[in-house]
């Protein structure tokens, strides 16, 4: 299998944030073809020289390639932290159909 135009972008929240709202932002303006939420993550990281522990929210939002600029943008306009967690993982592969639906709803002019 070959690499796709097609990634998934990763991000996290606070255990409080309303993340269906960041979902139906991200969908409605065409930068994800879906967000999905999953509550319950324990996060433990370093900052500021402290270990911290916190639940948190995994976001996973599937764009295309062209996408990961405005999206990265949107996210850091709209996300709590100081430093959000802004990953892109590439797609190698998966159903056809199913990544041509991600192209469709995150194109230019789609309806």
């Amino acid at each position: 299998m070959g690499k796709t135009d097609c990634v998934v972008m990763c991000t996290t929240l606070p255990a409080g944030a309303d993340a269906a709202a960041l979902a139906r932002t991200l969908v409605g303006e065409r930068l994800a073809a879906c967000v999905a939420t999953r509550p319950g993550a324990r996060s433990v990281y370093r900052w500021r020289d402290a270990i911290e522990e916190d639940e948190e929210q995994q976001v996973l939002i599937k764009t295309t390639a062209d996408r990961v600029e405005s999206l990265g943008k949107r996210i850091r306009e709209l996300h709590p932290y100081e430093v959000p967690e802004i990953l892109v993982l590439p797609v190698i592969g998966g159903d056809g159909d199913y990544l041509e639906w991600v192209r469709a709803c995150t194109a230019d002019g789609a309806p």
